[in-house]
């Protein structure tokens, strides 16, 4: 049920686990500064001992934005809550600032968070956020459906909770509250914010939304909106419980770099299913952030019942033989670059080195090295050349220092599988089967829920 009512409850935070302490992103804005406040009053009431780190994100954008930062750093101290401002400095791009800007948001909010030992940060997105959101991104549905490209998954609207680089929780509480009933809770409490210009500035999609949403129709379309929102999120976290059991079933990885699906997972009966596994798994493979396009892999997945095919598909060779359906990346566009610590390569290995010396390349082990690997039981010699000869190894000169698969040395670098897709932002709507190709590729295992006991995505995506 949407919080209207002039008292907000704890409610709020009462599934959360702040024994690790909590990051509240604060813009000086009315929503974020009553998370901010709620938030403290919860602590306060319940977990005194817990740390509490507002951090304000001057993006450096506005000739205000520092003042407006100092102005929340004067209010945190008068009010002891510790306070940290960080600036997205540097060049910003001409076009997608939006985009650009909400990026370096949550990369500067996971430093501070992580240089604090802390793995929760707290949003104040609400429900009116929500609401524009799911209605922005059906209007791009609807486009998308002229072009016959539509997804479907964005309406399921933002997230209760999004694992960031694999590593740290974001968190929204406020996505079943209404603006209106946190500012009247500010307004009772004495408590002023800032009305950031950009809000209302009509160059961009969201205020020229907001506006429109204060007409006479505009109670009746948030509605309608949230619903769609409750909607969507339950049949994207159904669909993805079915796609990861048709992963866990019907897929294995005999060497690095390739999956092999079971014959079968062509016949699957749940074809809806089957088509969003394969989706994942050909971004995976393939080192893509965005899942393979819904209408080609459906085509792709329907070409796959008649038999033996090699086609491509997000960067992934889809290799369907007798002997199972082979994923693997393809060959082209495999970058060598100079080695640095903490790499992430091809967007699908993340590497660690130990050899930390000059002249060190990071690229492919090529194809004639992969020859000299043995032989994996029931995967085509040609089949596993081609994966493993798309694996990283470092070099220097034209000689290999390492090598990821075959009976090789302990090499100088460690390499991490990361599941590409979900590598960077991962909803808990996708949990189960982000989960289940991650065991599947060796990937590390997903950090614990920021919920105390259980997940409530599913909870917050019926309300």
């Amino acid at each position: 049920m949407l919080g209207t009512g002039p008292d907000l409850s704890d409610d709020l935070f009462s599934d959360f686990d702040f024994s690790n302490g909590a990051v509240a992103a604060v813009s000086g804005g009315s929503d974020s500064t009553a998370l901010l406040f709620l938030l403290k009053h919860h602590l306060d009431r319940t977990l005194p001992a817990a740390r509490l780190l507002a951090v304000t994100i001057d993006h450096d954008l506005r000739p205000n934005s520092a003042a407006e930062a100092q102005a929340m750093a004067r209010l945190c101290a008068e009010h002891g809550i510790a306070h940290r401002t960080l600036i997205w400095s540097g060049g910003k791009p001409s076009t997608g600032l939006p985009a650009a800007a909400r990026e370096a948001r949550y990369r500067l909010l996971a430093e501070a968070a992580e240089a604090e030992g802390i793995r929760l940060i707290l949003t104040g997105h609400t429900a009116d956020d929500q609401a524009e959101t799911v209605l922005m991104r059906q209007a791009r549905e609807k486009q998308a459906r002229k072009e016959d490209a539509r997804d479907g998954r964005g309406l399921a609207g933002m997230a209760p909770a999004t694992l960031y680089d694999w590593r740290v929780w974001i968190a929204r509480p406020l996505l079943g509250t209404r603006r209106a009933a946190l500012r009247e809770m500010l307004k009772r409490q004495g408590i002023g914010w800032i009305e950031d210009p950009t809000n209302v500035d009509q160059r961009f999609e969201r205020p020229r939304l907001r506006i429109s949403l204060a007409g006479s129709d505009g109670e009746a379309r948030f509605a309608q909106a949230v619903a769609k929102a409750g909607q969507a999120a339950a049949e994207r976290e159904e669909l993805g419980r079915r796609a990861a059991a048709l992963i866990g079933a019907l897929a294995s990885s005999p060497a690095p770099g390739l999956i092999r699906l079971d014959r079968a997972f062509a016949y699957c009966e749940d074809n809806e299913a089957a088509v969003y596994a394969l989706r994942i798994l050909l971004a995976t493979i393939g080192g893509v952030s965005f899942l393979a396009d819904e209408a080609r892999c459906r085509a792709l997945f329907e070409r796959l019942r008649s038999g033996a095919l090699c086609a491509t598909l997000s960067r992934t060779v889809v290799d369907a033989r007798r002997t199972g359906i082979f994923l693997h990346r393809e060959a082209r566009n495999l970058p060598a670059v100079p080695a640095e610590n903490h790499t992430l390569w091809d967007g699908r290995r993340r590497i660690t080195l130990s050899d930390r010396s000059g002249g060190l390349v990071i690229a492919p082990v090529g194809t004639p090295v992969a020859r000299r690997s043995a032989p994996e039981g029931g995967v085509p010699a040609s089949v596993l050349r081609r994966a493993l000869a798309a694996e990283p190894a470092l070099w220097r000169g034209g000689e290999r220092l390492d090598f990821a698969g075959g009976d090789a040395p302990s090499p100088p670098m460690a390499i991490v599988p990361v599941v590409s897709p979900f590598a960077r932002f991962l909803s808990c709507f996708d949990l189960q089967p982000a989960a289940a190709v991650a065991k599947l590729i060796g990937a590390p295992p997903l950090p614990p829920s920021p919920f105390r006991g259980h997940d409530r995505s599913g909870a917050w995506a019926k309300a």
